[in-house]
């Protein structure tokens, strides 16, 4: 059977800045983002199975990532955890959802660690494709898997 891809589009709101950057994203602000997960393997052929002929039921694929992904970041501050400690303290005071990063908080760092958890959820049939992270209607980070084989 044909190796096949399929793709699944999750949308959540978050804010994040920039530690130490020198321009406007160093603030606090926010981003209606859009996640793109392309997964790929071989259809199952067993005809015994109700799963017969899909790689993955999209109603599984949507659970794992709204689960493990998007519920973790969906309205939720992300911060550089060198962000200084009094800084921290007061945001945790008033605010419950903030998420800390061991990198900076950019599109591009965020997308390769979903790659990260992701491929970790996987099934052994199944592999990551492909990433998309749109952080506006203009602007997007893309992470595939041919890309990464070396890394």
């Amino acid at each position: 059977m044909a190796i096949i891809r399929i793709s699944k589009e999750f949308t959540f709101e978050m804010a994040h800045a920039l530690l130490g950057y020198d321009d406007l994203c160093k603030n606090i602000h926010g981003h209606s983002y859009t996640l793109v997960v392309t997964v790929k393997g071989t259809p199952s052929a067993d005809p015994s199975s109700p799963k017969c002929g899909m790689l993955i039921d999209f109603s599984d694929l949507k659970k794992m990532i709204r689960d493990n992904i998007v519920s973790r970041l969906d309205h939720s501050l992300l911060l550089n955890s060198r962000t200084p400690n009094e800084l921290l303290e007061m945001m945790e005071k008033h605010f419950d959802r903030i998420v800390l990063t061991d990198y900076q908080p950019t599109s591009e760092n965020l997308l390769a660690d979903i790659a990260g958890q992701i491929k970790k959820l996987l099934p052994s049939h199944i592999r990551l494709h492909s990433l998309q992270l749109r952080e506006t209607k203009t602007s997007y980070a893309e992470w595939h898997e041919s890309d990464n084989e070396e890394f």
